[in-house]
């Protein structure tokens, strides 16, 4: 089930690329899942479809590509324009479908969580330091609260329990300085024990609507959150996890219950998107700058230059997959 779950999301990020280069006359050469010696191939047209070995990805191999092409249906004799959407379209399938499955988690729900304090739990710690019935969570160190999943990800890695909030009360934006809470400890992660209940509100049509839009936006910044904490020092290297990991966290999920895949699923494609459009070499997102600068200057970067630049961010890439699945077997083993 878990291999299944994320050969479905790489196929959809692939399948995003597929079709809008169908859609705009791009030449595809292979659709593939997987990588490694093929298991089976079949020509459909113009384009071989083929499945792999190794269920560790995919790749959508289109007609000048990677290098220059005299048909003019090739990859690299298109507009620019043209290009853009094709390279996007990955990353653009995968938040869609993000999106679809935050949906699919609150659509049986009767109620929504707000961020509203309904009641404490028995000598409550944060009572004790600041906080109050009725009170409206705004903002968390900083960081503001739109959803109780921007609340768990704000109460993780605090490692005293102490953090700076800002709330609303009787209609006025309030800031209480050194909020206590009791914590516990997971894998070297600190996390705040939450010691109060928060108000439910009834589900409407646009109610759900409106919930699903926030909760697929606090996923998104979530993520770039973590990015940012990863890149800053708050969480070392073994907060990362690759393909192994992934896989073993969907497994450790699915076994607890089916329901609970789909949030996970969620993150993990809007991770996938969101992690594809950065800004760095072999990435849809190192593609689009490209582009972007050709757009701009009317000049194409050199593609020898672009290869070479695309080649060495691959190279580290694979590097880094290297490096993040030994440390997931590793993990996976010693437990």
């Amino acid at each position: 089930m878990a291999v299944l779950i994320f050969i479905a999301l790489i196929i959809i990020h692939e399948f995003g690329h597929f079709i809008a280069a169908k859609i705009l006359g791009v030449r595809v050469n292979e659709f593939a899942v997987g990588f490694g010696p093929k298991l089976f191939s079949r020509k459909i047209g113009e384009t071989v479809y083929k499945a792999n070995l190794i269920p560790l990805g995919g790749y959508c191999a289109m007609e000048g590509e990677d290098s220059l092409s005299d048909d003019p249906r090739a990859f690299c004799n298109k507009a620019a324009w043209r290009r853009f959407i094709i390279v996007i379209m990955g990353a653009t399938f995968n938040l869609i479908l993000g999106f679809v499955l935050v949906a699919a988690v609150l659509a049986p729900e009767k109620r929504f969580a707000t961020t509203v304090i309904a009641e404490f739990s028995e000598n409550a710690t944060s009572a004790q330091s600041g906080l109050k019935e009725n009170d409206k969570i705004l903002s968390v160190d900083g960081r503001r609260i739109y959803t109780t999943y921007d609340l768990s990800y704000a109460f993780t890695n605090v490692k005293d329990g102490t953090v700076d909030m800002t709330i609303l009360r009787d209609g006025k934006s309030t800031k209480l300085r050194s909020v206590r809470f009791e914590t516990e400890e997971e894998n070297g992660i600190s996390f705040i024990k939450v010691d109060f209940r928060v108000y439910g509100k009834d589900k409407t049509f646009w109610g759900f609507i409106s919930e699903t839009f926030k909760t697929g936006i606090s996923y998104c910044a979530v993520i770039w959150r973590s990015l940012i904490d990863l890149i800053s020092g708050k969480y070392g290297i073994s907060a990362v996890s690759g393909p192994v990991g992934v896989t073993a966290a969907i497994g450790s999920v699915a076994k607890q219950s089916l329901r609970n895949i789909l949030p996970i699923a969620a993150l993990i494609t809007i991770n996938l998107g969101l992690f594809n459009l950065l800004p760095l070499p072999a990435l849809d997102g190192g593609r689009l700058l490209f582009i972007l600068i050709e757009m701009i200057t009317r000049k194409k970067v050199p593609e020898k230059y672009e290869s070479l630049v695309h080649t060495a961010g691959f190279i580290i890439l694979i590097a880094f997959m290297l490096i993040i699945t030994l440390k997931d077997i590793w993990s996976l083993i010693f437990k």
